[in-house]
């Protein structure tokens, strides 16, 4: 919400039925994470993943939107949101209360993935469980082989409380000196130098955690200290940083950038996670000096820190244990190109749509190394937003530039936790004679948009490539995306006409065929949607159809609302935030919302159109989030191969037929079940399987 604007000081909740918080609606989304790690349906190896992927977002949600969250009550002007109308203390209010309900829950699960791997020779014990000797046996390990790494900080005159780095556990201690004198010791547990799960020599498959012998041991490291109490802790931090302030003429953008990064890394605690109960005394201890609220404290019954599970993956892999993982899965080169073949022709004369992970990204960087050597190729353009380790695609640029084309890069130096990789990209790239820009001012360059050009006797000939997620080859094995091939010279010339406006500084004001945000997106969206509204009204069969990730614009959920109202059919798959609630009656009653959480992350986005003759497809780099559709560059690019479109189209309306992973969202604001048939459709593992026929099928 914009400062400034004014929205009345309280409104009844019932007043706007259809609407949903973000961020609680956020939570629920890492909710249906969490219940994958219970889902018994799922092999017990792969949901120690979800456990953790549940943990890892949480986190980040508390750095970014709690921080940004505690930003505005710091700064003492009332902010409210504009789906429900809380207060930014309302929010986190409510934020801090179903975490708390939400961790109940982990723990939970957490035991009962713990008790079910005991069968199988694993299990995590307490020093409770060991007999005397194996103490001792333990003792010397640690005395030997970690010990000798910690640093140990007692608090006092003439040593400050030391800063506790972001997610980092700690072992802290309440202590008393010979003259009675209080004192806090700090022991840093997350040190790479020695392993976290150690193996109970004894015991095979049996293990402590390091943090967790740290702090069974910590009398070894304070000498005639008295102990009062310890516990395990960890703090999250604000990871809000504003990158729109540092743009300036005069200032080096990256340098720029690296010292805001820095910044990051010291920001004000959102959080604090123990390990024990301990006293009033040092609690408000620990939350003066660590600079926490009492509210944001966490007491966690399971380890805070849930990375060990993919330790525990490893041991079980070691041991055979195979049939605890999903079958294995590898992407498949598509069969609707010839890799023997040269590609750049082939994509020339026929669209191609890259579907990951079931299709591998090998064909798009093949194509890319193709456009790098082929002397026809003049230029490549392309934006960069998450990148791989080890980037197959900057690969391809550094060699197209070694090879004299001309080759103009954007690399988003913005995206959240990326902006390190990204600097020394930028910086790779750079040196290989690349063209490097690093964004817009005021605007994220968010699209996923690639353009080759080459020069031939009738003049430019451009292939063009738009995708729903990153250029990113790791994620493109985790992450369902599509990437559409095309040769298409409108779509090509308008892409042109994107770069030219991005190496100006500048956003496009108009387009005719692709959608791109900040400009051409939302109102175009809405000019669709009213069209699919008076073709309902006029007594036809209105149809929309979205896949995306998030629903948050109000603007569209305004004017959704308005076609439901109308008789249009709207079907949706939103994965994670949505602040619309459908089957409201009177406002949303023609709303079909459902989410697919499964073994890969949703990603890719669709927007359908009409049904039949009159139908549009495009497939899109925006949520509907107003950060997506106006307040940054986003492509959605109309899919206009029949054959092509087809393929979208049986792609959304299979996933709305998935009742194995895709929960619909009720009129309650649930997910809930559903039995659609006789057995159970998983469209992931559907799709896999297609994959794999087609490409046997072209053996043949």
């Amino acid at each position: 919400m914009k400062k400034g604007k004014k929205i009345p000081e309280a409104m009844e909740r019932k007043e706007f039925p259809y609407m949903m918080n973000r961020e609680l609606s956020w939570l629920k989304f890492n909710e249906r994470v969490l219940n994958e790690a219970g889902n018994s349906r799922v092999p017990l190896a792969e949901r120690l993943t979800f456990a953790s992927i549940y943990q890892s977002n949480l986190d980040e949600f508390y750095m970014v939107r709690v921080g940004t969250l505690m930003d505005q009550m710091d700064s003492g002007e009332v902010v409210r949101e504009n789906k429900t109308y809380m207060t930014s203390q309302e929010q986190v209010d409510a934020i801090l209360k179903e975490t708390k309900v939400l961790d109940r829950k982990k723990e939970k699960i957490y035991e009962q993935l713990m008790g079910e791997l005991e069968p199988k020779g694993i299990r995590i014990i307490n020093f409770n469980k060991l007999s005397q000797e194996e103490n001792t046996m333990l003792e010397a390990y640690f005395l030997r082989e970690i010990a000798p790494y910690l640093s140990v900080n007692v608090v006092g005159k003439g040593q400050p409380f030391p800063f506790l780095m972001n997610k980092d556990i700690y072992a802290a201690a309440f202590l008393k000196n010979g003259k009675g004198k209080e004192r806090i010791a700090i022991i840093p547990c997350s040190k790479n130098v020695f392993k976290r799960l150690i193996e109970i020599p004894t015991r095979p498959g049996n293990f402590i955690l390091s943090e967790e012998m740290i702090l069974h041991f910590i009398p070894a490291l304070l000498g005639k200290y008295a102990i009062l109490e310890k516990t395990l802790l960890r703090v999250t931090r604000n990871a809000d940083i504003d990158t729109e302030t540092i743009f300036d003429e005069d200032m080096d953008y990256r340098d720029a950038m690296e010292n805001l990064i820095k910044k990051r890394k010291r920001m004000n605690p959102v959080r604090m996670e123990l390990s024990r109960k301990i006293g009033k005394r040092m609690k408000q201890i620990l939350c003066e000096t660590v600079g926490v609220e009492p509210d944001h404290v966490f007491r966690s019954e399971i380890p805070l820190e849930l990375s060990i599970v993919f330790m525990i993956q490893n041991y079980l892999r070691g041991q055979g244990k195979d049939d605890l993982f999903y079958p294995k899965r590898s992407p498949r080169m598509t069969v609707a190109l010839n890799e023997k073949e040269r590609l750049l022709k082939q994509v020339e004369n026929k669209d191609v749509l890259l579907k990951y992970p079931f299709e591998n990204i090998k064909s798009f960087t093949n194509l890319l190394h193709e456009a790098a050597r082929d002397e026809s190729v003049v230029s490549i353009r392309i934006t960069l937003y998450r990148l791989a380790s080890r980037s197959q695609i900057v690969d391809a640029m550094v060699e197209a530039a070694e090879n004299g084309k001309d080759v103009t890069v954007l690399v988003e130096l913005r995206a959240r936790f990326d902006e390190e990789s990204n600097i020394e990209y930028s910086r790779k790239l750079e040196e290989a004679g690349c063209h490097v820009i690093y964004g817009l001012s005021g605007f994220k360059v968010h699209s996923k948009l690639c353009l080759i050009t080459r020069k031939t006797p009738e003049g430019p000939v451009y292939i063009t490539q738009i995708g729903t997620g990153n250029y990113n080859e790791k994620t493109s094995a985790l992450y369902t995306d599509l990437s559409l091939i095309t040769g298409n010279q409108k779509i090509g010339r308008e892409a042109a006409e994107v770069f030219a406006a991005l190496l100006r500084g500048e956003t496009m004001e108009h387009t005719s065929t692709l959608l791109v945000a900040p400009h051409c997106l939302q109102n175009k969206l809405i000019e669709m949607i009213e069209e699919e509204i008076v073709y309902q009204k006029s007594g036809g069969e209105g149809y929309i159809g979205v896949k995306v990730n998030s629903l948050t614009d109000k603007v569209l959920i305004e004017k959704l609302i308005e076609a439901s109202q109308a008789g249009v059919k709207i079907e949706m798959i939103v994965r994670g935030i949505c602040c619309l609630i459908p089957g409201i009656k009177g406002f949303t009653e023609n709303i079909t919302v459902i989410s697919i959480v499964g073994r890969f992350l949703e990603h890719s986005r669709i927007y359908r159109f009409g049904r039949g003759e009159r139908e549009r497809v495009y497939i899109a780099s925006a949520d509907f989030m107003t950060r997506n559709t106006v307040r940054r560059v986003e492509v959605a690019a109309p899919v206009l191969d029949s054959e092509v479109r087809s393929q979208v189209c049986d792609m959304f309306d299979t996933m709305m037929k998935d009742d194995e992973k895709g929960k619909l969202l009720d009129e309650n604001g649930q997910y809930v079940d559903r039995e659609l048939g006789k057995g159970k459709l998983d469209s992931q593992e559907y799709f896999y399987q297609k994959a794999y026929e087609a490409l046997e099928k072209s053996k043949l």
